[in-house]
């Protein structure tokens, strides 16, 4: 998926031509809310796509009639591929025509929206994207860092870094996680110990020294906001060190939670 400031550039200059018209739908699909207990979501669009067609046949506009039924089925096979994997919402943008296709789901609520005019009504994604930017959330613990690249409340990827102690610098981690390092599950408790006290007296130095990494991956991937999730004093230390301003410290050790998890209580 594009960035989505990207995508609503684009379809501000979106408009239909004729009876070639813009569909625009915004679709509450979140199983937890209590209003949707039952599937209600499919009600919802099962009406709001036949409200446009009763419409279109009552005013005898057989070609607009024909590009709508176009979109109307490549919405349903799209619900129907998503069916079993739905999100909190699905937002979509078609013409029949082809030109325009933006067709997501989304892990933010949304409110019902059908709409059928000469440009797509972009309000809530608008909305969207001013609250869900690009974010980076940085989560640290010891001797690890990983990085959450996100837009729209979703992850769009992730980095790690490892301490490696021995040669006291931080590296890019490659692969599947396997442990804790020199600390780590299979440590006996005299290196445990021994990386404890190498810990206390140095960590100010290495969260000091991975600071400007930091700095170069938020301004690469272009965070408009930044969170650091880890426990004092690392937390605390990287906010200070790094040159990019930082939103908000949360102070919780999360870097072994699901990323749905960490997203949960970062941005919601």
């Amino acid at each position: 998926m594009k960035d989505i400031q990207d995508i609503v550039k684009e379809l501000e200059n979106v408009r239909g031509t004729g009876a070639n018209k813009i569909f625009t739908m915004y679709l509450n699909t979140d199983l937890s809310d209590p209003d949707q207990q039952s599937g209600e979501w499919k009600i919802h669009l099962k009406n709001g796509l036949n409200n446009f067609e009763h419409y279109l046949k009552e005013a005898d506009d057989q070609e607009e009639l024909k590009n709508f039924r176009q979109i109307k089925q490549r919405v349903k096979d799209f619900m129907g591929e998503i069916e079993r994997d739905l999100m909190r919402g699905v937002i979509i943008i078609a013409s029949a025509d082809g030109e325009v296709w933006f067709a997501e789901r989304v892990q933010m609520h949304l409110q019902n929206e059908f709409e059928w005019q000469e440009t797509p009504v972009l309000d809530q994604l608008k909305t969207l994207s001013e609250k869900y930017p690009k974010t980076g959330i940085i989560l640290v613990q010891q001797n690890q860092v990983k990085l959450m690249d996100t837009n729209l409340n979703q992850v769009k990827d992730t980095a790690e870094y490892e301490l490696d102690v021995e040669e006291d610098t931080w590296k890019m981690k490659q692969g599947p996680r396997h442990g804790r390092a020199k600390q780590g599950l299979g440590a006996s408790s005299v290196q445990k110990d021994l990386f404890n006290d190498r810990y206390e007296a140095n960590q100010y130095r290495w969260y000091k020294s991975i600071a400007p990494k930091l700095d170069k991956q938020a301004k690469d991937r272009e965070w408009k906001r930044i969170f650091i999730v880890g426990e004092a004093p690392a937390s605390k230390t990287l906010e200070t060190e790094m040159n990019k301003e930082v939103e908000e410290v949360i102070l919780k050790n999360m870097l072994d939670h699901e990323e749905s998890k960490v997203l949960d209580t970062v941005l919601d």
